[in-house]
């Protein structure tokens, strides 16, 4: 499984009840897309949004978060390194 970044742009003044309900809402597709999504940060005033997530592709990223009623993301970035 590979680790990937996701970005998402254009959502200005989100709370953290709304990245949280984005969050869970993913989690309840994460299965079937073998996708799970870890961790996710917002920056409510740029409208940017991170999630990092471990799955088998970027296409299984973006279905997990479009079937889980979320924004697709603008960007998917593999992050295969950590330290």
């Amino acid at each position: 499984m590979t680790r990937f970044m996701d970005v998402h742009h254009g959502m200005h003044g989100i709370t953290a009840e709304q990245l949280q309900q984005a969050h869970d809402a993913t989690a309840v597709v994460e299965q079937e897309e073998g996708v799970h999504f870890e961790h996710a940060w917002a920056d409510p005033e740029s409208g940017t949004v991170y999630c990092l997530s471990e799955g088998p592709s970027p296409e299984a990223v973006e279905r997990a978060h479009e079937r889980g009623g979320g924004q697709a993301p603008d960007e998917i970035h593999a992050v295969p390194l950590a330290v």
